[in-house]
Formats: structure tokens, sequence, C-alpha cells
């Protein structure tokens, strides 16, 4: 039971700094990885 509490904490942390993380795989600034989640959330 502690390791599903684990993942669901590893998945809401990964989504809360999703712009960070993607910022620093991608190695694009955190600015326009913004605006692209922005971009594709107003569709």
């Amino acid at each position: 039971m502690l390791w599903v509490l684990l993942i669901v904490a590893a998945l809401v942390a990964a989504y809360v700094f999703r712009v960070q993380l993607l910022s620093k795989v991608l190695g694009q600034p955190e600015s326009r990885i913004r605006g692209q989640l922005e971009r594709r959330k107003r569709r």
C-alpha cells in the first residue's frame, strides 16, 4: 500500500513541476515550455 502512495505522490509532484522538468529534459527555456502548455490548453 505504501508504494501506491509513493507512486501517486511522484505523479503529483511531476505534474506540479512539469514546466521545470520539461525544460531540463528538453533543454528549452521555461518560458517557451509554459507557452506551449498554455497554447495546448486553449484549444
